[in-house]
């Protein structure tokens, strides 16, 4: 089942593009963090969806928010996708699949690894889901407006 609304976050360290592991708990606090499950590097779609939150990475960042992809390729793969695309935000290597798993992201049909994106308030409440295989630039537009609104507000009490 897909973590929801409401729900704590749960936490995970991942190698990044540069083989550094990245830990959810680490980046929480002063930001709140977007992070995009994405099926693999440099397919299409996925493309797509990476480029639209490189296009809109430093709104995210005034907005407050980190943005971090998860995908099971590998951290060399995604150090030459966030090379090809010059792509700002860390790309981290699930290559297990675990974390994947622990958010619920499931793959349709079977066939290939799900899209899900997860925006967790500062304080590592899971402030908004949307799981969509092809609607790439809908997860980026709705992962903002969620930011934003979040800047607005105080964080939810722990």
């Amino acid at each position: 089942m897909t973590v929801a609304v409401g729900e704590k976050a749960p936490d995970f360290t991942l190698p990044s593009s540069t083989g550094e592991p990245v830990t959810l708990s680490a980046l929480l606090g002063q930001r709140a963090v977007v992070i995009f499950f994405y099926p693999k590097d440099e397919t299409p779609g996925c493309t797509v969806e990476a480029c639209g939150f490189r296009d809109q990475y430093d709104t995210f960042i005034q907005a407050g928010a980190e943005v971090v992809g998860i995908s099971s390729d590998s951290v060399s793969s995604h150090e030459r996708f966030i090379e090809k695309h010059s792509l700002p935000m860390k790309l981290l290597s699930d290559s297990d699949g675990k974390v994947r798993a622990l958010y619920g992201v499931k793959s349709p049909l079977g066939l290939f690894p799900g899209r899900a994106t997860f925006v967790v308030d500062r304080s590592g409440q899971v402030a908004h889901v949307f799981v969509s295989q092809l609607r790439f630039g809908k997860h980026v537009d709705e992962a903002l407006e969620v930011v934003k609104r979040l800047r607005a507000s105080p964080p939810t009490a722990s």
